[in-house]
C-alpha cells in the first residue's frame, strides 16, 4: 500500500500571499474602496496596475459606484501624488461655458470676460484631471479634448498662443460610450483615445457580500462624525439592506446609513427604522422597470409621450366603463316560436365619445394608440401643433416626424 503525502507549501509562497493580503488590505484602507467581492478585488488589482503609468483611463459605471474614488485612488497612488487633481462634471455645465471651464478663456473674448482666466487644464498641470459624465461633452468641445489629448496642447477661449500641458485625463460616465459611438452621438476616435486603460465598476446589487462590510464602516463614520453612541444594526435590518437592489448604489446606501445613524432612536438600526421602500425593494415588489441604455436614449421622448399615452388611455377606459355600469340597462324579451318572425330590434343609442377623448378598442397596435392620441391632441387645440406637442409632453419636431409618418401632416 503506497502512501501519498500532500506536499507542503512553499513558505516563500505562503509569506508572499500574506504579503499581498496585508497590501490589499492598506490599500483599501487608504483609498476607502471597500469589499471582498471578486469584482472590488479585481478593481484594486487594476488600480496598482495603472497608477505607475500616465496613459489615458476611462471609468464605466452606473451612477453611485464611485467612479470618482476610483480616479482618486489612481492618482494617489501614481507618481503625480501631491500635484493637483482637478474634477469636472460635464454634465453639469452649460455648452457655452464648458470649453471655457476647460480650456481658460483671454480677456475680452466674449461678453463677460472681463479679465484672463485660466482653465481646468491649466490647472491640472503635471497632475491629474478628472472628466466626470465625459459622455454629457458636446460634439465641439469633443473635437478640443481630443487635440488635447493628441498634441498636449490647447487654445484658450479667444486665444491665438498654445498652451501646452502635462496632465494625466481619467475619464467617467455612467453610459456605455460604445453605444454612444454607435449612435453617432460621441466620436469614435475620441472614444479609443479616452480607452486606452478600462475600469467598469460593478453596481451594488450585483456584489450584496460587500453590503455588510460597507454597512458596518458607514454606520462607524458616521456615528464618529455626529459623536452618537451607536450600538449597530440587528440582523433583521442588515439582511433587509442585503437583499435591496440599491439603484443609487453606495451614494444612496451611504446616505441612507448616515440618516438612520442621526434618527435611529435607541441607538441601534432595526427593521423598522428602514423606510418602507427599501423593505418593497428587498422583497422585489414594485421594482421600476430598468431600460438598457440603448433603448433608453433611443425612444427619448418618444417613450415618455408613449407611456403617457397608454396611462391616459387607462383611465379614459375605465371612466367608459363606468358610464356603462351607471346607464340603466334596457332589456328587451322576444319571443320565438313556431310562426313567429324575428322581427329587428331598434339598436340601443350609445353616447358618442367625447371629441377629446382617444378611445382603444381591442386588438389597437402601438402605433394605432399613438396616431389616436395625436389625432385627439390636434382636435382638442384645433390643429395649433405647438399646443398639442405641449399636451402630449412631446417635442415639435417629434411631433412633426410622428405627423409625416402616420400621413397627418
Amino acid at each position: 500500500m503506497t502512501a501519498y503525502l500532500e506536499k507542503p507549501a512553499d513558505p516563500a509562497e505562503v509569506t508572499a500571499t500574506v504579503r499581498r493580503l496585508i497590501e490589499r488590505r492598506r490599500l483599501q484602507e487608504r483609498t476607502g474602496i471597500i469589499g471582498e467581492s471578486p469584482a472590488i478585488q479585481e478593481v484594486l488589482v487594476k488600480i496598482e496596475q495603472m497608477a505607475p503609468v500616465s496613459s489615458t483611463v476611462l471609468i464605466e459605471g452606473e451612477s453611485g459606484t464611485g467612479k470618482e474614488l476610483v480616479a482618486r485612488a489612481i492618482h494617489d497612488l501614481s507618481p503625480r501624488r501631491g500635484k493637483p487633481f482637478v474634477p469636472v462634471n460635464c454634465a453639469a455645465l452649460p455648452e457655452t461655458l464648458l470649453e471655457s471651464e476647460l480650456f481658460g478663456h483671454e480677456k475680452g473674448s466674449f461678453t463677460g470676460a472681463a479679465e484672463r482666466r485660466l482653465g481646468r487644464f491649466e490647472l491640472a498641470n503635471e497632475g491629474t484631471i478628472f472628466l466626470d459624465e465625459v459622455g454629457e461633452m458636446p460634439p465641439a468641445t469633443q473635437v478640443k479634448l481630443l487635440r488635447v489629448l493628441e498634441d498636449r496642447s490647447f487654445f484658450r477661449v479667444g486665444g491665438t498662443q498654445a498652451i501646452r500641458v502635462d496632465v494625466r485625463v481619467i475619464a467617467a460616465t455612467n453610459k456605455s460610450l460604445k453605444e454612444e459611438v454607435a449612435l453617432g452621438r460621441f466620436r469614435d476616435d475620441l472614444f479609443y483615445r479616452l480607452d486606452v486603460l478600462h475600469i467598469q465598476l460593478t453596481p451594488l446589487r450585483e456584489r450584496k457580500s460587500d453590503i455588510p462590510l460597507l454597512v458596518r464602516r458607514f454606520i462607524t463614520e458616521f456615528a464618529t462624525a455626529h459623536d452618537r453612541q451607536f450600538k449597530g444594526i440587528t440582523p433583521e435590518a442588515l439582511q433587509i439592506l442585503v437583499d435591496a437592489d440599491w439603484p443609487g448604489n453606495i451614494r444612496q446606501l451611504r446616505n441612507l446609513i448616515e440618516s438612520m445613524v442621526v434618527l435611529a432612536p435607541e441607538g441601534e438600526i432595526r427593521a423598522s427604522d428602514i423606510p418602507g421602500d427599501i423593505r418593497e425593494r428587498g422583497r422585489g415588489v414594485g421594482l421600476p422597470m430598468r431600460i438598457p441604455g440603448a433603448m433608453r436614449d433611443i425612444a427619448g421622448q418618444e417613450l415618455e409621450f408613449i407611456f403617457r399615452s397608454l396611462v391616459e388611455l387607462k383611465l379614459q377606459v375605465e371612466e367608459l366603463r363606468r358610464r356603462i355600469e351607471d346607464r340603466p340597462q334596457r332589456v328587451e324579451v322576444i319571443e320565438v316560436g313556431p310562426g313567429s318572425a324575428l322581427t329587428s330590434v331598434a339598436p340601443v343609442e350609445t353616447e358618442p365619445a367625447p371629441e377629446g377623448d382617444v378611445v382603444y378598442r381591442a386588438g389597437m397596435t402601438m402605433a394605432e394608440v399613438e396616431r389616436a392620441a395625436i389625432e385627439a391632441a390636434l382636435r382638442q387645440t384645433k390643429g395649433n401643433r405647438r399646443k398639442a406637442a405641449e399636451i402630449l409632453g412631446i417635442g415639435e419636431r417629434t411631433l412633426y416626424r410622428k405627423l409625416k409618418e402616420y400621413a397627418l401632416a
